[in-house]
Formats: structure tokens, sequence, C-alpha cells
């Protein structure tokens, strides 16, 4: 554990046990920023030996984040921030909203160039989500709802303090959820799930058809999670070059990283399915990106290979109360007081992101001195929220 244990509930203790004890689990790392999930806690990571369990990966398959830097500075940044918020607001839909038109070819193509391979693979989809074609079609390069985010940040340290960052956090929307939901509930009737202390914790087992078709639903929308997060950030470069034409915006390459996956690796010469559910991939010299809450730092990070980890780092700051908690302890006076200096939404719909409602990312970080290092520390002046 990563997390100092006398600060995490007795429910997420609880889950985290149930999952240690499945007798398919080779080990479970802890991130610092662990708490109550459906089943498995969000924070940690399960590494199995030949199964994998849908729960332990969450219904966003594939949320993540991607992060740009650009050539600006603070100083290029127009005065109305309002102005550049809401240009981002309408290039990119946010909350249950979907494109209304078929986003340009050609930038679809500047993102990636194999769209006809990759739209092929949803007809091999489990049946009962091939109806959301359109929908999917749709949806790609939108934010959704939630703690999902972009945001326009500054960096704050170094020799590249005042350099202006791009940076979002979503997932593969409707149609991850559609399949993870779909595969959980096959998974919670196979006879070698009967006897599991929670229904949820379900499994797939290697060799298996079930197993078979949750791999190929799951690795697709993985997929989709990745350009979706392609294409926004396409959008949202475009929305900063019309809103700063003068500027001449450049952009460094991305770095992008899934919070929510599968991936195959190999540790202690054992083949393993290493599920992340809010935790990053942290090999050594691999980049990734740990966000606070909307009114707080926000990290790009380099991995430092821990194997006790298998590899892995937290995924953001972590909820310390429930969405419900947070609408009933804070006011829209608190959540105005919070994100002083941020231009976002401040009304109620979005109480129950107030940073209050999550971790102290600072301490977060402190707590894993041994899995990354600071690349680079942000903080935002811009936060869009669906």
């Amino acid at each position: 554990m990563w997390a100092d244990p006398a600060t995490v509930d007795a429910q997420a203790m609880t889950q985290l046990r149930n999952v240690a004890a499945l007798p398919w689990v080779d080990g479970v790392a802890v991130m610092p920023d662990v708490h109550v999930g459906t089943g498995a806690t969000v924070g940690s990571v399960v590494a199995m030996r030949q199964a994998v369990c849908p729960a332990a990966v969450g219904v966003d398959i594939g949320c993540g984040m991607t992060a740009v830097r650009t050539s600006l500075t603070a100083g290029d940044l127009p005065t109305d921030l309002t102005r550049l918020r809401r240009r981002i607001e309408a290039a990119v839909p946010v909350g249950t909203a979907a494109h209304r038109k078929p986003l340009d070819s050609h930038l679809l193509h500047a993102v990636e160039p194999d769209w006809d391979d990759f739209w092929a693979g949803y007809d091999d989809l489990h049946p009962g989500a091939r109806r959301l074609r359109g929908r999917s079609e749709a949806q790609l390069g939108t934010l959704g709802s939630g703690n999902h985010f972009i945001e326009v940040c500054v960096e704050q340290d170094g020799p590249d303090a005042g350099r202006v960052w791009l940076m979002l956090h979503s997932g593969s929307r409707g149609i991850g959820r559609e399949l993870a939901e779909r595969h959980m509930e096959i998974a919670a009737k196979l006879p070698h799930n009967a006897d599991l202390p929670d229904r949820n914790l379900a499994v797939f087992v290697a060799g298996t058809p079930e197993m078979a078709a949750y791999r190929r639903d799951l690795f697709w929308a993985q997929e989709y999670a990745h350009r979706n997060r392609q294409v926004m950030m396409a959008l949202v470069r475009r929305a900063l070059r019309d809103a700063v034409p003068r500027a001449k915006a450049k952009f460094d390459p991305p770095v992008s990283c899934h919070h929510n996956y599968v991936a195959e690796e190999r540790y202690g010469g054992v083949d393993l399915l290493v599920t992340r559910k809010g935790a990053i991939r942290a090999g050594a010299g691999e980049l990734g990106i740990i966000p606070g809450s909307m009114g707080a730092s926000s990290y790009v990070v380099r991995g430092l290979g821990n194997p006790d980890a298998y590899h892995s780092a937290s995924h953001g700051a972590g909820r310390r109360m429930s969405r419900g908690a947070a609408k009933a302890t804070f006011t829209l006076a608190d959540l105005r007081r919070q994100t002083d200096g941020v231009e976002c939404r401040k009304d109620a719909g979005v109480v129950d992101e107030i940073p209050g409602a999550y971790k102290d990312i600072n301490q977060v970080m402190a707590q894993q001195a041994d899995l990354v290092e600071v690349v680079a520390h942000l903080k935002q002046v811009v936060c869009v929220k669906g």
C-alpha cells in the first residue's frame, strides 16, 4: 500500500481484501488516491494470472489523460478567459451532448490515418452494443460529465515556468459503459463466480469464449477512448489558436495515458493481466499525468519503474468523500472560494467536483515519491467541466 491504512475507510479496505483473496490474483498494489468503487476500489492495481475482473477495470473503459505543452506563455493568453472557456465549450460538446454533424475528415485523419479499420471492428462487438454505432460516432471527440475536464494550465516551476499546457480527462463515453455493463452481467452468471464475497468481483478466465469476447471488446473500447482524447485535443488546440491567433501557437507531442484499463505484462517471469483502475502505468522513463481537482495543482510525471507497484502510480488526487456527501457539505460560496482564480463553472451542477471533496494532491504525490518523479508542475487557469 502506498496509502496510509489509517486514512482508508473501512469499506475500501474490505474491497481490497476481497480482491486480494480471489484465487487468480498475483498481487494488489494500492495507490495513495485509493477510495471506494464498484466491486473494486478506485486507485488500485490488480495483477491476475489467466483471468481478468471487469469491475477492477471500471465501466469507463480506457478513461485517461492527455496533455500537450504549447509554445505560449501565460502572457499570451487573452485577458478575458471566459471567452476562451466558451470557445472550448463550443468546440467540444460536454455532459451528455454529442456532435451534431460528422467531424472534419481532415482533422480526423490528421489524428489517426486508419479510421476505416478501426470502425470495422465495431461489427464484432457484443451484439447488444452494435445499435449504438451512430451514437458512438457522434460522441467521438466529446468530454462527458462527472470528473471529466478540459483545462488550460500554466507551468509553475523551473526554467519553463509560465508555459501554457492543454490537458484533458475523458474515456470511452457511452459505448465503454455499455460494453462494461453487459460483460459484467455475463461474468456474474458464470458458475466459477458463484461463491464470491462480492457479486461485482466476477471474473473471466483464460481459454473461455466469454474471456475472448470481453478482451475483444475491452481492447476496442480502450482504443476508442484513446482516439476520443486525441480528437478532443485537436479541437482544443484549434480553439486556442483561434483565441490567440497572433501568437501562432505550436504544440509539443502529447503525453497520454490510460488509467482504467488492462495490459498484458510480465513480472517475475510470469505473464499477467494487469488491471489499473484509477492508476497509471509508471514504467522506468515513461511519462504520465496525475491531475488534482478543479482548483488544485496537476503533475506531468516520469515513472521510476517500481516492480512492487507493478510499474504503476496514482491517477489523481482521489475522492475523500462521495458526490452526495460533497453536495451536502459544501455551498456555492465554498465552490467560488476554492476555485478562486480559475475560470470555470461555479454553479450547483459542479459542487460535487469541488476541490474539498478530493484528497490533497501534494500529499498524494509525496506518498508515491518512489513511483514517479515530477517533470512539470501545472496549475489551471481555465477548467471546462461537463
